[in-house]
């Protein structure tokens, strides 16, 4: 093993002069790492140099990302801990699917358990990609003390844990959640988050679409921002021509709801995808789920600065009844 660890793209080394034999096995072993000795002027006071050794190849400024579409793991995330009125606490958590494009479905059980009181307690067990935050609450005691809840997940062969714990530091309000982590001016705020139900709905068959309907109402607060509209002005490289910031889709105005997937055997599908405009104190999309099995939904309503969410369960090919409660 290699006695001399390079540490960065440099390593400066501090040696007496005269020591030959201990400066010959350092070149010796910084030549096999793939380093190469540079003397540097002999300023240093009492009798000693400098010795520099640098890779013989520069090594890149910046490393491209690297985007795995599938098999990644799923790590599970504390988010903080609410207090209640009554003196119970609220644990919160979340995840991050590493993949980008690959959704795993894990059943609560060895693969998926919050302990203790599991496996089950109302964790996710369908993992949309990517960074999923304040998703779902594990209530504990009052005199929950320094005890600690842990979500364990193993996915595509790792095994992730997050530690639920009443830290001071961590502790986080409903308005925290409400803007998912955002700056906002506080409970002094005139803004109150939407209110949000789902409509009951019968329970589909497997393939088969199903209606489902949030009804929202809201203050109107914030007011929405107009957005600019900029006059197209023709191309001409003799001028200075107004800069684009941006080429993506503008971010949605005003009020309007997105649905997710909680749970369920198997991804479900809806039309409209992603955010859908609030008319009439109403958002309707269309669902269609691929297997029989239990799933669970859950409608965000934003008004584009607080939110509010609403779940439902709905069985396909079981029981005839589904429903709905907010979160």
């Amino acid at each position: 093993m290699n006695r001399w660890p390079a540490f960065g793209a440099a390593v400066l080394v501090l040696l007496a002069v005269g020591n030959s034999e201990r400066l010959s096995e350092l070149t010796a072993a910084s030549r096999s790492a793939g380093l190469q000795a540079c003397q540097r002027p002999p300023r240093s006071p009492k009798g000693l140099r400098y010795f520099q050794f640098c890779y013989a190849q520069q090594l890149p400024t910046e490393l491209p990302a690297t985007k795995f579409s599938s098999g990644q793991n799923v790590v599970p995330y504390f988010e903080g801990w609410i207090r209640n009125p009554d003196g119970t606490f609220d644990l919160v958590f979340g995840y991050f699917n590493r993949n980008w494009e690959e959704a795993l479905a894990i059943p609560a059980g060895p693969d998926n358990v919050v302990e203790p009181g599991g496996p089950d307690r109302g964790q996710p067990t369908y993992f949309l990609p990517r960074r999923q935050g304040w998703l779902f609450r594990v209530r504990v005691p009052k005199d929950f003390g320094k005890q600690v809840v842990t979500w364990t997940i193993k996915a595509n062969g790792r095994t992730e844990k997050a530690y639920g714990e009443l830290l001071p530091v961590e502790e986080i309000t409903e308005r925290i959640i409400m803007t998912r982590g955002n700056l906002n001016p506080g409970d002094s705020d005139p803004n109150q988050a939407p209110a949000i139900t789902i409509a009951p709905a019968t329970a589909p068959s497997a393939g088969a679409p199903i209606a489902l309907t949030a009804m929202v109402t809201d203050d109107g607060l914030p007011k929405p921002r107009a957005p600019v509209q900029r006059a197209p002005t023709a191309t001409d490289a003799t001028r200075i021509q107004a800069q684009a910031n941006s080429s993506a889709v503008a971010r949605p105005r005003g009020l309007g709801v997105t649905w997710m997937q909680l749970r369920g055997p198997a991804k479900v599908t809806f039309d409209p995808p992603g955010f859908i405009a609030v008319a009439d104190g109403k958002a309707g999309v269309t669902a269609r789920f691929p297997e029989r099995g239990t799933y669970v939904l859950r409608a965000t309503a934003s008004d584009g600065a607080l939110s509010s969410k609403a779940d439902i369960t709905i069985s396909v090919g079981g029981a005839a009844t589904a429903d709905a409660r907010q979160n």
